[in-house]
């Protein structure tokens, strides 16, 4: 059984996230979704309210596992027993600091492969920091996110 990682804060989860998720699902026999604590990134939602608000928003995708960690990212792909860390690049802008990333997980676990997928186009240009922000200021972020993750914003604006 082939397991992949996909780690990341997910505050809150977009449609560019689940569309890595879906199409990693394709490829491996399970796809962990893991949700960062990241604590000193202040996230909007708790760590609480983004697992369960990516349970919600993936839960189409049956191959599709969503944990919290708060451990180090290779440690925690190692209990699970997973080969694979994915990494979403939207932009060049993201290679460097994704290529630092894949460089230290490499070698603090050489038998762990990063790989890097693109969000589909539509989606290639929409980030958690952009979507907070567009419903902070009351803009319209439903063709971003699911209609749950919609309502979770709305209440948080309120």
């Amino acid at each position: 059984m082939t397991i992949a990682v996909y780690p990341g804060t997910f505050d809150p989860i977009t449609n560019g996230h689940s569309d890595i998720v879906a199409r990693a699902a394709i490829l491996f026999d399970k796809v962990i979704v893991a949700v960062a604590a990241s604590p000193g990134k202040g996230p909007m939602f708790s760590i609480e309210q983004r697992v369960a608000l990516a349970k919600e928003a993936l839960a189409d995708i049956k191959n599709a596992e969503i944990c919290q960690f708060d451990n180090l990212l290779v440690d925690f792909a190692s209990q699970h027993d997973a080969t694979v860390i994915l990494r979403g690049l939207r932009a060049v802008s993201d290679f460097e600091y994704e290529f630092q990333l894949a460089g230290i997980n490499r070698r603090l676990a050489p038998d762990v492969e990063t790989l890097f997928l693109r969000p589909a186009e539509q989606y290639a240009y929409i980030s958690s920091s952009l979507v907070r922000e567009v419903a902070g200021l009351g803009g319209d972020v439903s063709e971003f996110i699911h209609p749950v993750v919609q309502a979770a914003l709305k209440c948080r604006n309120s």
